[in-house]
């Protein structure tokens, strides 16, 4: 009679021993893709197998490079917080502006004085005289002011004396009393006859104004 053995392979290699517990673990684990991967590798791999793990590489480190080292990154100039640089203006120097001309000083032209009314006027013989004496009115008679003396016009009226040989004129204050001479009206002190004529004519005609 034939003895009947148990369905169980019995495996003395440590290889294929190995690889038992393999496939076991890998159909529990993983299933049956996990257990036909590792039933398919080579029976002929060396028992005590090691599996190092190697440090993944950035792309563009080659295979046969040496180890990297560690380098030390300098950050950029940007990564760094400097001070912010002081911002400036867009307005130009003022050297540089369209410079306009030079304004000319407005002139202010001065208000002509209002007209004083003429209230008389006439026509008449004018003298002058240059003797020191006491005038009507008290004043002492200053032959270098402009006065005049007149027979009937009151003290301190003023009087528009114009030659009309020359056109010149003068404004006298009446002072004094006089001329006692026919055919004159007024009798000017020395300046006022040479601001209109010249005293070597003694005696001129004359066209007045009084002045209110």
């Amino acid at each position: 009679m034939t003895e009947k053995r148990p369905l169980v392979r019995i495996f003395k290699s440590p290889v294929g021993l190995t690889a038992s517990v393999a496939l076991g673990v890998a159909l529990a684990v993983g299933g049956t893709v996990g257990g036909i991967h590792l039933a398919s590798s080579p029976a002929s791999s060396t028992a005590a197998e090691t599996v190092d793990v190697v440090p993944s590489l950035s792309p563009s480190a080659s295979p046969s490079s040496s180890p990297a080292t560690a380098v030390p990154v300098t950050p950029s100039p940007s990564a760094t917080s400097a001070s912010p640089a002081p911002a400036r203006t867009t307005e130009r120097a003022s050297r540089g502006k369209t410079r306009a001309a030079t304004p000319k000083p407005s002139t202010t032209k001065k208000p002509k004085p209002a007209s004083t009314p003429v209230v008389g006027s006439g026509t008449c013989g004018a003298s002058f005289y240059d003797q020191g004496q006491m005038t009507a009115n008290g004043e002492n008679f200053d032959p270098s002011s402009l006065t005049a003396a007149h027979l009937t016009l009151a003290f301190n009226t003023r009087v528009r004396v114009i030659n009309p040989d020359n056109g010149k004129s003068v404004v006298v204050r009446i002072n004094d009393r006089g001329p006692y001479v026919g055919g004159r009206c007024l009798d000017l002190s020395r300046a006022a006859f040479e601001a209109i004529a010249s005293t070597d004519l003694g005696a001129i005609t004359v066209r007045y104004e009084i002045l209110g």
